[in-house]
């Protein structure tokens, strides 16, 4: 689903649940949380580097997880994923993949 489809998809939910314990990064929580859904997840890497507390809950029990999400301002989440532009993720990027490269170039 793409466009005004999908966008009418994600206005007619509460939260967005993500229930991926393997995704590296997460584009549909940008997506969702930019429709102004809070999102739910697991405590792991896509969620941990996405979210915060005020537009995100993550918990080992997706349930807990859901419940405390819906709590959330969903002007918070919409704010949030507004600063995840082309420019700020590469930026991310490179912020991770620098230091990695700067010690694998130190131990050869």
């Amino acid at each position: 689903r793409t466009g005004d489809e999908l966008s009418a998809i994600y206005r007619s939910a509460d939260v967005f649940v993500f229930p991926s314990r393997t995704d590296t990064f997460g584009n549909v929580m940008i997506e969702a949380m930019a429709s102004g859904l809070p999102v739910a997840a697991y405590p792991v890497t896509g969620p941990r580097d996405i979210l915060t507390a005020a537009c995100g809950a993550m918990d080992e029990d997706l349930a807990l997880a859901v419940r405390q999400a819906l709590t959330l301002d969903p002007a918070a989440a919409r704010a949030h994923a507004l600063g995840f532009t082309w420019s700020a993720c590469a930026e991310i990027f490179l912020d991770t993949l620098v230091p990695v490269h700067r010690k694998l170039a130190a131990a050869a």
